[in-house]
């Protein structure tokens, strides 16, 4: 490349000597020192040799030129120039120099050609581009302000080149550092400066910010049997689908993987984050088209909010990254916001994996069966095996919440086989009519002993073989191949019921039937879902998935029905066997003896019926304030509209309390009933659910407000809020004797 000096020089005595032969002046108009370090040279080239030489300089590109007057018009530039640009020259001469040429996009902030011409400076390496071609080449302009003997500013004369290769590299490597090679979105780098540089400036504004961590559910099964290309494939529409998602000012990332992050600007409205989140999880998770086949796959979101959960970037990301791992632990597809007591939650589901042996040794384990219904005859022909856990501290843990806790859980295989052995035990019990469905764990299905375990629980039990059905998901086919292929010949030819479990999850399941003796098909739980809310391509998936069980004489079963409108687009689909809310929930064995004493249990649907929310413990000690004095009573129960609380004794109906739920949420109730040392309270605002079957206030006290108050800024404790200081305030109501058992 030409050092820019020699350019300058070259494009003064370009100009030198086309100003001598438009005005007759000589070549006293140089600088003498211009004159004098080129003497030798003058000696042997004439002025139109120069000037030739100076032409074949232009047109080979290695030397653009341009020149200026004194108001900035452009008097003079390089044929090659505006044909690079694709401008008639005769449309550029004349015009003010700022006007043709605009600053490239990443140069745009720093100082502009206006302002250097304005001031008479010299200037360098300006990048800029034609104006009228803003898409077009890129240009590095120089220039330097020329005055004449009398020291009066004439104009400019400068240089330029065509750097568009370079700035094009070097704009893709900027990019590249910023943002995400496959999906467009900003990359963990990007976001991280967004996040950090945002949260220091809301600090001394007082500006709320909230961020939201997204993981796919599932998505390592799309890239196991769909192929690496088909993954990358699923994340650029799932990057499409979070953009059209949020219809608000945010910054969308992709931190690597299947793990996404948002930032969103002046939110703490825990209500309008809610049903972001979901509408964010409604959108991921429908069905997704891809080259090698259609898939369906989820999301988790966790929430967390600044300044409340934190104040640094790394507090509010922890924060986030917390509420992350409790939804995805509270069964996925979910949202959480985050609260202190994630931490502990953390360690007592621990705790509660390590319990398990004791509550195996100890039979705290029991089971619920969920009824199955022949569509056709409305009759129960199967009863699918649910494994629940009567803990000595916690109480009941339903069959939802005992399938989190066991999940990956190293006692997933000893849990299984105590299962498959005691419902084989109630099946013996049954009319013989009436099949036992139980879900094999993937550990337990690819153990040595399977099959014999199986054999000697229906031996003990005296079951026939062909009661049992043993529900399978694809997860045993990402196994061995031999062993999948031995235990299931081993199965079919003990004589048992085989199921493939969640099928038309979107993984190549037709591949497993032709490998497996299955004797039905159920149809995956969040694709009938799907169906029910849109009643479109779903409901036609589904009736594909049913002619296709009935070509290979298999059955159908779909479940999580809870509407009377999808069991009737089921029940017209062809399904067979149905089960679902509308039906029953999981009942107890005893329910079981008494509906079939008769020898058969026919179930009709109930159109009022739902599928309960799943319950969390609240029994834990709390604040309620009145008159500016604090009492600590236990919540007991807590729903939207109010809660039960106990420990205070005459609490007349009326009273008005604040209810500290920790964490800065505070509730205003009245208490509308009063028994003893239980009082039952009315929330003045409505709690909202935090997306994993749990409640929360909208709004929470803002750190700003405590800090304005003189206390430091810093994220909202868990625990009491403020510590109400007594001072002089008198207790009104008295302390009734402690509530029975502990709070958590």
């Amino acid at each position: 490349m030409v050092p820019p000096g020699i350019w300058r020089f070259a494009c003064e005595m370009s100009l030198k000597g086309l100003l001598s032969s438009r005005s007759g002046s000589s070549a006293r108009a140089a600088p003498a020192s211009a004159a004098a370090s080129v003497a030798g040279v003058a000696s042997v080239l004439s002025d139109s040799e120069r000037l030739a030489m100076l032409d074949d300089l232009e047109q080979s590109g290695l030397g653009w030129f341009w020149a200026s007057d004194a108001s900035g018009n452009l008097t003079y530039l390089s044929a090659a120039i505006a044909a690079r640009l694709d401008l008639p020259l005769s449309d550029l001469i004349g015009q003010p120099l700022t006007t043709i040429f605009t600053p490239a996009e990443r140069d745009g902030r720093g100082k502009t050609l206006a302002l250097m011409i304005g001031a008479h400076k010299s200037f360098g390496g300006m990048a800029v581009r034609a104006a009228r071609r803003p898409d077009g080449v890129v240009l590095r302009l120089s220039g330097h302000p020329i005055s004449d003997p009398a020291g009066t500013f004439i104009g400019f004369r400068g240089t330029g080149a065509d750097i568009t290769e370079d700035y094009t590299r070097e704009e893709e490597t900027a990019r590249l550092a910023r943002y995400d090679s496959l999906t467009g979105l900003s990359n963990r780098h990007r976001m991280a400066h967004q996040i950090e540089s945002t949260l220091t400036a809301f600090k001394a504004a007082r500006r709320n910010c909230a961020v939201m961590m997204i993981d796919l559910d599932r998505f390592k099964h799309v890239n196991d049997t769909l192929g690496h290309a088909a993954g990358d494939e699923l994340l650029k529409q799932v990057a499409a689908r979070l953009t059209r998602a949020i219809d608000r000012e945010c910054e969308i990332g992709r931190l690597g993987g299947d793990e996404f992050q948002v930032m969103i600007p002046d939110v703490d409205d825990r209500g309008v984050l809610g049903e972001l989140a979901m509408k964010i999880i409604t959108m991921l998770r429908q069905p997704y088209s891809l080259e090698e086949g259609r898939c369906v796959i989820g999301a988790s979101v966790g929430i967390a909010i600044a300044p409340h959960d934190g104040i640094t970037r790394d507090e509010v990301v922890r924060a986030a990254d917390l509420a992350l791992y409790a939804s995805k632990n509270g069964g996925r597809a979910q949202y959480r916001f985050y609260s202190g007591e994630l931490e502990n939650e953390t360690i007592f589901r621990r705790r509660l994996e390590q319990d398990l042996g004791t509550a195996l040794r100890e039979e705290q384990l029991f089971l619920r069966f969920e009824p199955i219904v022949e569509a056709a005859a409305g009759t129960v022909s199967s009863l699918e095996a649910h494994v629940c856990w009567n803990h000595t501290q916690r109480g009941i843990i339903d069959e939802e919440e005992f399938a989190q806790i066991i999940e990956g859980s190293a006692m997933l295989g000893d849990v299984g086989r105590w299962a498959i052995a005691a419902a084989c035990a109630h099946a013996g019990e049954w009319p013989e009519t009436v099949r036992l469905a139980v879900n094999v764990p993937v550990p337990l299905f690819l153990a040595d002993d399977f099959v014999a375990l199986v054999a000697e629980a229906l031996d003990a039990a005296g079951l026939a073989p062909s009661r049992l059905e043993l529900e399978i998901s694809e997860a045993v086919f990402f196994g061995d191949a031999s062993v999948v292929d031995r235990t299931l010949a081993a199965l079919f030819k003990l004589g048992v019921r085989l199921t493939l479990d969640e099928f038309g999850s979107g993984f190549s399941s037709l591949a497993y039937l032709r490998r497996a003796p299955f004797d039905a098909i159920k149809i995956d739980q969040r694709l009938v879902a799907e169906a029910e809310r849109h009643d479109g391509r779903e409901m036609g998936l589904v009736r594909a998935i049913v002619a296709l069980a009935g070509a290979l004489q298999m059955d159908t079963i779909a479940n999580g029905i809870e509407s009377p409108v999808l069991l009737e687009a089921l029940t017209g689909c062809g399904v067979r066997y149905l089960e679902g809310p509308i039906f029953a929930e999981p009942v107890d064995a005893d329910m079981i003896a008494a509906e079939m004493a008769g020898g058969t249990w026919k179930i009709e649907p109930g159109a009022t019926r739902t599928h309960r929310a799943r319950r969390r413990t609240v029994f834990r000690k709390i604040q309620v304030i009145h008159d500016d004095y604090a009492y600590e009573v236990t919540l007991r129960n807590l729903s939207k509209t109010g809660a039960l609380i106990q420990g205070l004794a005459d609490v007349p109906k009326g009273t008005q309390f604040v209810v500290d739920l920790g964490g800065g949420q505070l509730a205003v109730a009245t208490v509308i009933r009063s028994n003893g040392d239980v009082q039952g309270l009315e929330f003045e605002q409505s709690l909202i659910e935090d997306g994993s079957g749990g409640l929360c206030t909208r709004n929470r006290v803002s750190p700003y407000a405590l800090s304005a108050a003189g206390t430091p800024l810093a994220p909202l404790a868990q625990g009491k809020f403020l510590g109400v200081d007594q001072g002089g305030a008198v207790p009104k109501f008295g302390y009734a004797p402690s509530p029975r058992g502990e709070a958590c």
